[in-house]
């Protein structure tokens, strides 16, 4: 099946790039081609899905598929063959690129003017320079690899002197560090919010698992991964945590404080996961409780900054802090340590006691562990 995508050039040129994919028992073959006149590229589709019928045809249009990929061949290529997998966010963004026309050219035809009309493309689409930094970021990876590993014309060096005039320009920037932190007073509405949800039907202990986000620093994800056989006294193995080079594999053992485990023990133990719940459910009943409650800018990722914070508050250095947090880099937690020996401000927090009432005197070796 072949398609023509008209594109107009910088200089106000419109250019017609035919494009022809043919999938056969799971394989695929495409080509492409631009030209200036739609008469043309129509010939040319014409020409090339003759030739693919003819015994011999496809192979040899699969064969010169590196000549002829296009920037989504090299995204499909990416994709499929990342054998650590990229993570559900990154794999979003790259699809959501081939819906831009940068996505149709040729790799060889790629220069850093078509990467900043792409980036000016997102700007113009209402997307933040910061979005459109993380577009080109994930983007880059692609063209680093391209080359050297599928032999697709897709140059690196194009793709910098294309960053470099989109900072200039202020196109890209990025992403801004939050420092939003809930209030106990927030926090004290959420959990009486979700203690109320939590007696209704098939409603998730949302108020048990924004407790363990607090007092553990885990990551969304990672809560509603956790496994029953992974908890040890004091610690739990946190699997395929994120890492920016390492999506799968990347299984870590970090602390848990006593406030995390007290939590952890009022969880029925019916299924392997601690937290049988979904990301998206976890996600939404958390943005529906800040709406009806009218707690304005939190997000879920913010209990985990709190958490982190409260150690250093703790008075906990920068490795203790790391071995609760799972932070690789102690570059990452510098900017935490102003708040050194603040103190604890949810010491003696009402909700723990709510949560777990039997949690007086409390000691992690009563837990349950192991198979």
């Amino acid at each position: 099946m072949g398609t023509i995508t008209e594109r107009r050039l910088k200089d106000g040129k419109i250019v017609y790039t035919a494009q022809v994919r043919i999938m056969r028992d799971g394989r695929k073959a495409s080509a492409s081609s631009t030209f200036e006149k739609r008469s043309s590229a129509e010939a040319w589709l014409r020409r090339k899905e003759a030739e693919a019928k003819r015994p011999g045809g496809f192979e040899k249009m699969e064969r010169s598929n590196t000549d002829g990929a296009t920037l989504a061949d090299a995204i499909d290529k990416y994709i499929q063959s990342s054998a650590k997998g990229i993570g559900k966010t990154k794999a979003q963004v790259l699809r959501a690129i081939k819906a831009f026309d940068i996505a149709a050219l040729p790799c060889a035809g790629i220069t850093s003017q078509e990467i900043v009309k792409f980036a000016q493309d997102l700007a113009d689409g209402g997307r933040q320079p910061q979005t459109a930094g993380n577009y080109l970021s994930h983007l880059s990876s692609i063209f680093a690899l391209a080359g050297p590993a599928w032999k697709m014309p897709l140059d690196p060096a194009q793709m910098q002197s294309a960053l470099k005039v989109c900072k200039t320009l202020g196109l890209v920037a990025k992403s801004k560090k939050r420092d939003r932190r809930p209030s106990i007073e927030e926090m004290n509405s959420l959990m009486v919010y979700f203690d109320e949800q939590s007696r209704k039907r098939k409603s998730l202990p949302m108020h048990k698992v924004c407790a363990f986000a607090l007092f553990s620093t885990r990551r969304q994800e990672e809560i509603v991964t956790l496994r029953w056989t992974d908890l040890e006294p004091g610690r739990v193995l946190v699997r395929d945590m994120k890492h920016p080079g390492e999506k799968i594999g990347n299984d870590i053992w970090v602390d848990l404080p006593p406030e995390a485990e007290r939590v952890i023990k009022t969880m029925a133990r019916h299924q392997a996961r601690i937290f049988p719940y979904t990301t998206d459910a976890v996600s939404a009943s958390f943005t529906r409780a800040c709406k009806f409650l009218e707690i304005e800018d939190l997000h879920f990722h913010d209990l985990r900054h709190e958490g982190v914070s409260r150690l250093f508050e703790m008075g906990r250095t920068i490795p203790q802090a790391a071995s609760v947090s799972g932070h690789r880099s102690w570059q990452s937690l510098q900017r935490y340590s102003h708040l050194r020996g603040v103190g604890d401000r949810w010491a003696g927090w009402k909700w723990l006691d709510v949560i777990d009432p039997e949690g007086s005197g409390y000691h992690p070796t009563g837990l349950n562990y192991g198979p």
